[in-house]
């Protein structure tokens, strides 16, 4: 898992500012989880996000993004609640989900969404 900051994230992820069209710039599909350091849900999903960056080493790439750090990049996605995950498909939108979602959950999003099998 790696931190995003707005330069990074716009390397790696999507060039918000100079693009008004979604293009995924990654290589594999991700997860984005927005969080802050002082969100109890947010310290709910860590581990599990964790746990799933081992499972799907290789296949799926998952980022972080501290909302307190990075206000610029959580107010261009409509960030209001956390922890808000964003799963980035390879081809396609992008798709939110807000809250403490389970394990299980975010299994079925990368299977459904991202389209990548354990």
């Amino acid at each position: 898992m790696e931190n995003l900051t707005k330069e990074k994230f716009k390397e790696k992820v999507f060039d918000f500012e100079t693009n008004k069209e979604w293009s995924f710039k990654g290589d594999k599909p991700c997860i984005i989880d927005f969080y802050a350091d002082w969100c109890g849900p947010c310290k709910v999903v860590a581990p599990v996000l964790e746990e799933l960056s081992k499972e799907y080493d290789g296949k799926v790439d998952i980022y972080k993004i501290d909302t307190e750090k990075e206000q610029e990049l959580a107010s261009a996605f409509g960030i209001q609640s956390i922890p808000s995950i964003l799963f980035v498909p390879k081809e396609g939108q992008p798709q939110m989900a807000k809250g403490a979602i389970p394990k299980q959950t975010l299994e079925k999003a990368i299977e459904d969404v991202l389209n990548v099998k354990k």
